[in-house]
């Protein structure tokens, strides 16, 4: 058995999954955004879930914003600001009393889908979350790559490709300048555009134009940002995940623009929509151990 808990800025999924992949108890509550109470938050969840199903894991995967620092193992770069420098592995092994993994929530999501998800069969899989920031996660042979530093896949802060005119960097709430988060993810969208990603979609398809012109530059902007990440790991798949990712008319957008963009003849990568949605949070932090208990990962802590 394998325990995920999807540990979000406004709420805490856990899930039990048996060897086969499937859910045999789910539950979630309200994140309190307090950070003594969301550790004992995870820890009573997890207990709850373990009744419910009558059955027990032996390890206990985290899916979180942000990163661990290599050199601290404090938390890092979270848009739940709350937990940053907070020792949130530590706690959560010492509350939950057996191993436990933690690792950033667009990981997890790649992970998800790479092992029996829009992925499952291609050895490279990166995947994008685009929904109230932007994130993502590389996959090579089901495993994370998150690097030496912690950061593999966060494109979310990379600064928007080749930037037009009229497109002025903003301020992230990381501090730096034109990060992606603020143009493709679906409060970027709502930032510059004046609608939500879905008002936009649901407008588009009754015919409006100037709808189709905001989702025709944001597939655009998609479409340059994973050009970058084209050129550095070259993936057989890219999984996109997010509310962002409920528009169709993106895909077949996005992929004639990659042809138009790429440093390539070619483009055979698979565009493609995730298959678990609001369950590849919590799929993929079950699977950050393997069946022998080792981590999932080409870099364990």
């Amino acid at each position: 058995m394998r325990l995920g808990v999807d540990f979000g800025g406004t709420k805490i999924e856990a899930a039990l999954l048996d060897s086969e992949g499937e859910i045999r108890a789910r539950q979630r509550v309200p994140n309190p955004g307090d950070y003594e109470q969301a550790v004992r938050a995870v820890a009573d969840l997890a207990a709850r879930i373990e009744q419910e199903a009558g059955a027990a894991a032996n390890t206990v995967g985290v899916a979180m914003p942000g990163t661990l620092s290599p050199v601290t193992g404090l938390v890092r770069n979270s848009n739940s600001t709350w937990l940053n420098g907070k020792p949130f592995y530590e706690d959560l092994n010492a509350a939950l009393k057996r191993p436990v993994r933690v690792e950033n929530d667009g990981n997890c999501f790649a992970l998800s889908e790479a092992v029996d998800g829009a992925g499952a069969g291609c050895r490279v899989v990166f995947g994008v979350i685009l929904g109230t920031g932007c994130g993502g996660g590389v996959v090579v042979d089901r495993k994370v790559v998150e690097g030496c530093n912690h950061i593999g896949g966060e494109w979310g802060h990379i600064p928007l490709p080749w930037a037009r005119a009229d497109e002025t960097p903003t301020q992230d709430w990381c501090g730096r300048w034109g990060c992606l988060e603020q143009w493709i993810s679906g409060t970027g969208f709502k930032r510059w555009a004046g609608m939500s990603a879905a008002e936009a979609d649901k407008l588009a398809q009754a015919g409006d134009p100037h709808a189709r012109v905001l989702l025709d530059q944001l597939a655009d902007r998609i479409a340059r940002a994973l050009c970058v990440m084209m050129m550095f790991i070259d993936p057989d798949a890219i999984v996109f995940g997010g509310g962002v990712s409920n528009i169709e008319s993106l895909y077949p957008s996005v992929r004639g623009k990659l042809a138009a963009h790429a440093f390539s003849d070619i483009v055979t990568t698979k565009l493609v929509k995730n298959k678990h949605g609001d369950s590849s949070g919590v799929r993929g932090a079950a699977w950050l151990f393997d069946p022998d208990g080792e981590a999932s990962a080409h870099l364990a802590r």
